[in-house]
């Protein structure tokens, strides 16, 4: 069986998108298949991004900036918006179940000194990581019943038990 994937959108697929998938990423670990893009890229992954991940273990000096056409023909589960633009400009996806829209500020516009901007770097870091973790318990919790609430019912149903299943289910 395929892993679902789960695309994250943003404009400029420089940051958020970036942030959000590296943390959903680790979060879930096998569980599923994780990528971002954006309606219009920047081309590339924000320095500072980069940088406020690597803080927190996590490596995305590999991502790139991609265009959500890239994923038209994918079968994607999932897909998460992280900025209002790319919510507007979404489109459905072949095999889309999901949808969620989680906006976040752009630390990409913050001004001031690099350590200035950082901060407003590390703090959408943590909004974002907070939402995406959550969100990971979540379909970690989900998968984990399925896989004992499946057999059971296989079970019942091929014991001849169905009524019994339904009655307590």
């Amino acid at each position: 069986m395929n892993k679902p994937t789960i695309l994250i959108l943003c404009t400029g697929n420089s940051c958020r998108s970036h942030l959000a998938e590296g943390i959903l990423r680790r979060a879930l670990g096998d569980l599923c298949h994780v990528a971002s893009a954006g309606s219009k890229p920047a081309g590339y992954v924000h320095p500072l991004g980069i940088k406020a991940m690597a803080e927190i273990g996590i490596d995305i000096s590999g991502h790139h900036s991609k265009h959500l056409s890239e994923f038209l023909n994918q079968d994607i589960e999932t897909v998460i918006t992280v900025c209002g633009n790319a919510d507007q400009a979404c489109p459905m996806f072949p095999g889309q179940v999901n949808r969620h829209h989680w906006g976040f500020d752009d630390p990409a516009h913050a001004t001031g000194t690099e350590e200035e901007q950082m901060q407003v770097f590390r703090r959408v870091r943590d909004e974002i990581r907070e939402v995406f973790e959550s969100y990971a318990s979540g379909r970690k919790n989900q998968a984990a019943l399925a896989a004992v609430v499946t057999p059971l019912a296989a079970q019942a149903y091929s014991d001849g038990h169905q009524d019994e299943f339904k009655a307590k289910g």
